[in-house]
């Protein structure tokens, strides 16, 4: 009896945590080559972006960074923008959130795009 109601809240434990999770959190990886020193990541059908939600930090050259969102947060597409030091920014479109769980940002000769895993 004693095994079965620690199981039991081991289940409810691990019940509740995943419900304090948005299902859009995700793991963004740095392979541009340069420093990101601006991230922004705003619903699809908004008219402007977000805030940097980097802050005062940095995502340096390989490095990545963990994105949680609130978990009440409903909406699946989201657009995401990165710019460097100088200003220089690359967009991407209507990325699905709910399925993403790592997107990798590549940019190499002039060209950027993302590895999405789900």
């Amino acid at each position: 009896m004693k095994k079965l109601n620690f199981i039991f809240v081991v289940l409810l434990i691990c019940s509740v945590s995943l419900l304090a999770q948005g299902k859009q959190d995700f793991t963004i990886v740095n392979k541009t080559g340069v420093i990101i020193n601006e991230l922004h990541i705003t619903p699809s059908d908004a008219d402007e972006w977000g805030e940097d939600v980097l802050g005062k930090d940095a995502l340096d050259i390989d490095e990545e960074w963990d994105i949680q969102f609130d978990p009440k947060e409903d909406v699946c597409l989201w657009d995401l923008r990165i710019a460097d030091s100088d200003g220089n920014a690359i967009e991407w479109e209507k990325i699905d959130l709910c399925k993403a769980v790592k997107i990798v940002l590549h940019y190499k000769d002039g060209k950027a795009w993302a590895d999405i895993e789900e």
